[in-house]
């Protein structure tokens, strides 16, 4: 069988063929953007007593204090129009400045648990769902893509909170237009809380990827604290291994004997996500139990590099095994690309990926 064909084999074990990402063409209304703006399903059940610092790492205990702290000033009342109080403080129609900074950044590199501490903030802020927005960096401009900027603005003014995971700092345009977004909502009474990454090449420059954070939302920068997370070292980890693939035969297979499995070519899928906003990649995985790739080989280029990062981090929210053949996630993304300016998505991207693939063995494995 060619690596890049689609895969075929034995009568399905499951009673009923495999789906097909690249049969799917899913239209999700903007309602349901807005909707889905909560924590992901693998951080449902995240809370600050779930986190457990580090002993030897006293920033990560600080950091769950301060985040506690900034909860409680959230006080779930609607946000109103006009300048009032960042956390809900000043009632009166004479606004009272308020006491801190309006938002807080959590500052570290990765693996330190700062989306863990971000779900919790969410979670622990006292207002209703509808009323606190949690997304990355990428959903939010995916929002104002499909409302328009003035309509997004208008949707999360009501909003207590919004938490923005991966601050993306390597794409001008965007974070210019997110931090537009931003300072609209700070006027709201919007409280903000948002992550970044450090970069690879980053990590022990003063104090990791928070200045950049600072200066690339300028207008903002007094209204953030930045907490910094401190935690073992990105190049002391390296990326994770990932595991060795499995043969053509055994992910059609396991694809066919999986209920709700997809089973795709990924040069095929590649092409296909080429035709779908990335808005609707969560929709694309929609119902489905595993993604089975057959022939996965580098990605050519960097927009289908850049797209695979996004379908990846929403397979990985929705906790959705890969089981691929061809060559080892580790493998995807050329030596070019990880010094480039996205190396931070595409390090994500592998160890995401890598997570997702060992999650999968169990498919083969199983009897």
């Amino acid at each position: 069988m060619s690596p890049s064909s689609p895969a075929s084999g034995p009568t399905p074990i499951a009673g009923t063929a495999p789906l097909s990402l690249c049969a799917r063409e899913p239209r999700v209304p903007a309602d349901r953007l807005v909707a889905e703006m909560v924590p992901p399903p693998r951080f449902d059940s995240v809370r600050f007593s779930t986190y457990i610092p580090d002993p030897n790492q006293p920033s990560q205990s600080e950091a769950v204090r301060v985040l506690e702290d900034f909860a409680t000033g959230l006080d779930g009342a609607p946000a109103a129009t006009g300048r009032r109080g960042f956390l809900g403080l000043g009632r009166s129609r004479t606004p009272k400045p308020p006491a801190g900074p309006r938002g807080v950044y959590l500052d570290g590199g990765y693996g330190v648990g700062k989306t863990h501490l971000l779900a919790s903030l969410w979670h622990a802020t006292p207002a209703e769902p509808s009323r606190k927005a949690f997304g990355t960096f990428v959903e939010l401009t995916n929002l104002v893509g499909a409302l328009g900027f003035q309509q997004t603005v208008q949707t999360l003014s009501g909003h207590r909170l919004l938490c923005i995971d991966e601050f993306e700092l390597d794409d001008p345009g965007d974070t210019v237009l997110v931090s537009s977004l931003l300072a609209r909502l700070v006027e709201a009474g919007v409280a903000l809380a948002a992550t970044s990454n450090t970069l690879p090449g980053k990590l022990g420059e003063g104090r990791f990827a928070a200045a950049d954070f600072l200066r690339e939302i300028q207008g903002l920068s007094a209204h953030f604290r930045a907490l910094r997370i401190d935690g073992e070292d990105y190049r002391h980890r390296g990326l994770p291994e990932a595991p060795a693939p499995y043969s053509d035969e055994q992910v059609t297979r396991a694809a066919q004997a999986t209920e709700g499995a997809s089973l795709d070519g990924f040069p095929a899928l590649l092409e296909h996500l080429a035709r779908v906003h990335p808005s609707r990649y969560g929709a694309l995985t929609d119902g489905v139990a595993a993604v089975c790739l057959t022939g996965v080989r580098p990605v050519p280029d960097q927009s289908t590099a850049l797209r695979l990062v996004v379908l990846a981090d929403r397979l990985y929210d929705r906790e959705v095994p890969v089981l691929a053949s061809g060559l080892p996630f580790d493998r995807l993304f050329s030596e070019e690309m990880l010094k480039g300016g996205y190396r931070k998505k595409y390090f994500r991207a592998i160890s995401r990926l890598t997570a997702l693939a060992r999650d999968a063995a169990r498919l083969v494995d199983a009897p």
